[in-house]
């Protein structure tokens, strides 16, 4: 089914190489409470095919766009997910284009200055 919104350029954005998380023990790790959803999990697969509206978002992972908002919000919140661009509908509507904000996620267990290697 062709989209009812105008053709758009490719976006031109380049996520970061890597990004830590350190789960020390001592202070709840929200990251990977986020990650345990299934739904944000699906998410940052769609994403990562390519940068995607909310609306082309949910249609690709078939959850309802409140869902995918609701994750939306805690993965950018969780800086692993980023607006990338803005686009325009023919009626003038903006919608923000979502990218991941980082290619690889690195979780590490402890404090890294108290281990040897």
């Amino acid at each position: 089914m062709a989209s009812v919104f105008p053709h758009h350029p490719p976006v031109d954005y380049a996520p970061r190489e890597q990004t830590n998380v350190v789960v020390n023990g001592t202070e709840p790790t929200d990251v990977l409470q986020i990650l345990s959803s299934e739904a944000a999990q699906e998410i940052l697969g769609a994403v990562g095919d390519e940068p995607r509206t909310a609306s082309d978002i949910a249609d690709a992972v078939d959850r309802s766009l409140q869902s995918v908002s609701y994750h939306l919000d805690r993965l950018c919140e969780a800086d692993l997910i980023e607006p990338a661009e803005t686009w325009y509908s023919e009626k003038g509507t903006e919608m923000t284009v979502y990218a991941l904000a980082t290619e690889r996620l690195v979780v590490q267990f402890g404090d890294s200055a108290d281990r040897s290697v």
